[in-house]
């Protein structure tokens, strides 16, 4: 049995609502980020460099271009997609330069969903509503919100730029007014332990969220990370202790929040390490095998987070 036994994944809400599942087209729409234009910072997060995970980083076709390509790439996999606004931070410009993006998008006779990624410090009340109109219109939107840690002194030492306080205003804001949030949380962060990743998880739930997605820290080509690292100054979680630490989140996350992915992975030569996050499916296996001996989503909600 696969994930979709032990969590309530993206992937089986879509199919509920749709009748199949929804496969997400990213986009790279020339966005840039407060941490790297000098508005907040220089530099970005320090685990960061966009074209790691995002196929269309530097790409100069339009939007509806890159989403003709992403539907030749899933072909056959989806008759039904979610543009997915994801490089650096998809509401950092003007309301007539987003909307006219999202417009875009939308426009493609395929794209039943929007998915737009963010830091928790650029979404305004406008950015808020104009979601919110193509919500009313019929269309799935999700806000996703990069958090990464609920602790504030993880967060600057990882040069966010902000603070918890700023995510929590704006998951309050916008779900006050209907619209669905999917929040970003890092394991393996430098200083944080297990239990760290749990505070995160219960500072979060007790906020608020509809939606989360984990990563695993992996050091990439590009950014200040990859320096600490070839200096011998990091270590990485285990592909075990990542499934270990995923696992018991999961089974504290109630059973009405969806998973949109629990894990994460990227390609050599951008990757350095770790290695076990060059293959998609080890990780993702090392999972399901947790939840199966141990527990499904929701199975520890009668503890609480500090009695196991």
């Amino acid at each position: 049995m696969g994930l979709d036994h032990y969590v309530n994944t993206f992937g089986v809400a879509c199919k509920k609502q749709y009748g199949e599942k929804l496969r997400k087209l990213t986009i790279d729409a020339k966005f840039t980020c407060p941490n790297r234009d000098g508005t907040l910072g220089k530099g970005g997060c320090t685990y960061c460099n966009v074209a790691s995970f995002s196929f269309e980083h530097g790409t100069e076709l339009s939007i509806q271009e890159q989403l003709k390509l992403g539907r030749e790439r899933a072909k056959g996999k989806a008759s039904k997609y979610i543009a997915y606004f994801q490089a650096y931070t998809s509401t950092y410009d003007e309301y007539r330069v987003l909307k006219a993006k999202y417009d875009e998008a939308i426009s493609d006779p395929d794209i039943v969903g929007l998915c737009v990624g963010t830091r928790p410090d650029c979404v305004s009340d406008e950015v808020i509503d104009l979601l919110l109109s193509y919500q009313n219109q019929g269309i799935e939107v999700w806000l996703e919100l990069g958090l990464q840690s609920a602790n504030d002194k993880t967060l600057k030492r990882i040069n966010r730029g902000h603070t918890y306080n700023d995510y929590r205003d704006t998951v309050l804001r916008a779900r006050a007014k209907g619209l669905k949030v999917c929040t970003h949380l890092i394991l393996g962060l430098p200083g944080e332990s297990h239990q760290d990743y749990l505070s995160s998880l219960e500072a979060v739930i007790s906020t608020g969220v509809d939606g989360l997605k984990l990563h695993p820290l992996h050091i990439v080509e590009g950014s200040t990370m990859a320096k600490a690292w070839r200096n011998d100054r990091m270590s990485l979680l285990t592909m075990e202790d990542y499934a270990y630490s995923v696992g018991e989140l999961i089974r504290y996350t109630p059973k009405n929040i969806i998973f949109h992915r629990v894990t994460a992975y990227a390609k050599k030569p951008m990757l350095l390490a770790p290695d076990w996050c060059a293959f998609r499916w080890d990780g993702l296996v090392a999972i399901v095998n947790d939840l199966r001996a141990k527990g499904a989503q929701g199975s520890y909600l009668n503890f609480k987070i500090n009695s196991l």
